[in-house]
């Protein structure tokens, strides 16, 4: 419980702990933020690293000098590829003989696989693109792209894309509008609403799943 409230609040108050991220480590801090960024899309098992807010943050601390802007884009532009790529390569290794009753082999099971390389096929690009903005999900999408067998060409194409267009937006709009005076007085509340709005999609996918069902079954 401890855990969570401490992530909580390193999310919602990330400018605070950037703070102490340039106190601390100075010049170094690109490899921190780096480290952050490629955890959260790398590996399967830490979804909830802060990953909009960061790139929001961050660009709002570049627009005052703290950060280099061009620099910072290049690293985190680095992070999120190397990162999804990372992903992926685990999910071809052991996408399939993940244990069954593991928690992740419940996640994911062969069924679900099937129907993950049909959607890939069908709609890969536009799914690893838009997952960029989608918390949680941005980290699984690349693990079972991999475990699918997506064309590795295919996925590093819109790897890369993806993360230009999220790396690109997130920090420069916090290079642009992270230090107007309302936004920077209320700094928590413009991250809580990031972090809202990228899941947004994901709820409205997970509720219209849900009544797609329910209609099947009254059928």
């Amino acid at each position: 419980m401890d855990l969570i409230r401490g992530l909580i609040s390193f999310i919602l108050h990330i400018d605070e702990h950037l703070v102490e991220i340039i106190n601390i480590f100075g010049g170094w801090s690109y490899a921190v933020l780096f480290l952050i960024v490629f955890v959260e899309t790398g590996v399967v098992i830490f979804p909830f690293l802060p990953g909009d807010s960061l790139l929001f943050a961050s660009g709002a601390f570049a627009a005052v000098g703290a950060f280099h802007f061009t620099l910072l884009l290049v690293v985190f532009l680095s992070a999120a590829v190397l990162g999804d790529t990372v992903n992926y390569h685990i999910g071809k290794k052991i996408g399939t003989s993940i244990p069954p009753n593991s928690w992740l082999g419940k996640v994911i099971n062969q069924e679900k696989m099937e129907k993950a390389e049909a959607f890939f096929n069908k709609h890969g690009g536009k799914t690893i693109v838009l997952a960029r903005f989608m918390p949680f999900i941005r980290t699984f999408v690349p693990f079972v792209a991999g475990a699918s067998r997506m064309n590795y060409r295919y996925f590093l194409i819109y790897n890369v894309t993806g993360a230009i267009i999220w790396v690109g937006i997130c920090t420069t709009l916090g290079y642009l509008f992270g230090n107007i005076p309302i936004i920077k007085e209320n700094f928590s509340s413009v991250i809580l609403f990031i972090i809202i709005i990228s899941v947004l999609p994901s709820i409205m996918g997970f509720i219209r799943a849900k009544l797609d069902k329910g209609a099947g079954k009254k059928r």
